[in-house]
């Protein structure tokens, strides 16, 4: 069952166009952002997004790392919310890494830039939603 689920997610995260985050503020209330899709990603375990280091997600997953994401397909009204752990790193291996070609239109100092990390998402649970059902699994 697991197995057929995580294949429906991943359908699911292929399909999807952007990505919402979700990170906790300093009062402990959830914030959400859309974002672009991870730029890699190992299945539904662990997602690495580019981002500004000056943004406020940066400063809030710095402060508390209890994240979650969430795909959808629009067009079958399907959905995936992954509960999990947000690190932020400035490893220069994986910036050089997850840099494309395009970049500097955000990060004006190139793969360098002070401004330039990488977000990196670890799966801890799962929820899916789809044909009026949702199902809770992991990874």
């Amino acid at each position: 069952m697991e197995e057929n689920l995580i294949r429906k997610g991943l359908s699911i995260f292929e399909k999807s166009k952007n990505t919402i985050i979700a990170s906790i503020d300093k009062d402990g209330f959830p914030n959400l952002k859309a974002m672009l899709k991870p730029r890699e990603n190992e299945e539904l375990k662990v997602f690495y997004f580019s981002t500004n280091t000056s943004s406020q997600r940066v400063k809030q997953f710095s402060e508390n790392s209890k994240s979650s994401i969430y795909f959808f397909d629009s067009l079958s009204f399907r959905g995936i919310m992954l509960t999990g752990i947000m690190e932020v790193l400035f490893d220069q291996t994986i910036k050089d890494r997850i840099w494309r070609d395009g970049d500097t239109m955000y990060y004006s100092e190139g793969v360098t830039d002070p401004d330039y990390c990488v977000l990196k998402f670890t799966t801890k649970k799962c929820r899916m939603y789809e044909e009026f059902k949702s199902y809770d699994f992991m990874v």
